[in-house]
């Protein structure tokens, strides 16, 4: 019974006024659980533009399992602008930590100003109305304002790094000790 259409022949205007408050509290509850239980529908619910095609549906659906712990692992080859980066980096990391606020996220991309792009607008997603409509209990630790590293209040973190700074710092160290090694024995 997803309405009142379902049985309000059988009820007083009384008892309708009553119930409705009721059925409606019901359908906001099922369709965040919806929206909380299935990536699909969380994108849609944030992305209300998003034009959902036969790739999203395949690419979507691998990202589900992925969290569900069907699959354990995943490469995504798709030519640019097919919403590799939006889906992997954006959405399903923030899905994720509406689901489990407690989870520590990395994210590595090429350079560290990409991943604290995305750092920032997973940040303000999960500020945003959409997300506290599917999420209402999470939100970022009140002393979460990095992009690039942040917190939510259920201990959960995101820490982004871009792999070109990875590598030029062990390569720093490496120089360094070198260098070092190298002044000691003379």
């Amino acid at each position: 019974m997803n309405d009142l259409s379902d049985f309000s022949k059988f009820l007083t205007d009384e008892e309708l006024a009553k119930v409705a408050p009721m059925l409606e509290r019901l359908k906001t509850l099922d369709d965040r659980n919806t929206k909380q239980g299935g990536f699909m529908d969380f994108v849609k619910h944030v992305w209300p533009q998003f034009i959902e095609g036969r790739h999203h549906k395949i690419y979507a659906q691998k990202l589900q399992d992925v969290a569900d712990g069907k699959l354990k692992r995943l490469i995504v080859n798709m030519p640019p602008r097919h919403t590799k980066s939006e889906f992997a980096s954006y959405l399903f990391p923030t899905w994720l930590m509406g689901r489990r606020p407690d989870l520590k996220i990395i994210q590595a991309t090429h350079t560290a100003e990409l991943a604290v792009g995305f750092g920032r607008k997973i940040k303000n997603l999960i500020e945003s109305e959409d997300f506290k409509d599917v999420f209402p209990n999470v939100s970022l630790a009140s002393d979460a304002k990095a992009s690039g590293r942040w917190s939510t209040n259920g201990g959960g973190e995101y820490y982004a790094v871009g792999v070109g700074a990875l590598l030029l710092a062990v390569v720093r160290i490496w120089l360094s000790l070198t260098t070092l090694f190298r002044n000691k024995m003379r």
